[in-house]
């Protein structure tokens, strides 16, 4: 089994800011990309920003300028910055393995329980 464990969410003013952590298993986290996604009420799972295992990072356009993905590989552990937090960024936030095909990244199927973050006036 992989269990992924998210902490760090929370409630939030407009424009506040959060830094969400990941721990994941070193045998698999060390070989692997990483991403975190988010899920809205009544919405789809969409991916947030995704790192390799070199570092090499991407970014959704609603995450660019505001949001940073990090990963401490000795810690096994993914970090995501999240900065000038706005009402929309309202979700549960997930961490993810990732594989990757033709340029693009998907997720493993390897959820944990997320972490609520709430932006709210």
């Amino acid at each position: 089994q992989v269990n992924l464990a998210e902490s760090g969410g929370g409630l939030v003013l407009p424009g506040g800011s959060l830094r969400l952590s990941c721990s994941a298993p070193g045998n698999i986290f060390s070989r692997n990309a990483m991403g975190w996604y988010r899920q809205a009420p009544g919405k789809q799972r969409e991916v947030v920003a995704t790192i390799s295992s070199g570092g090499e990072t991407d970014y959704s356009d609603f995450a660019k300028d505001r949001f940073t993905i990090s990963r401490d590989n000795a810690k096994t552990m993914v970090y995501l910055q999240m900065n000038s937090l706005r009402p929309e960024d309202t979700a549960v936030y997930y961490c993810a393995v990732l594989w990757g095909n033709r340029g693009r990244y998907f997720p493993y199927d390897y959820w944990g329980q997320g972490t609520q973050v709430t932006v709210s006036s």
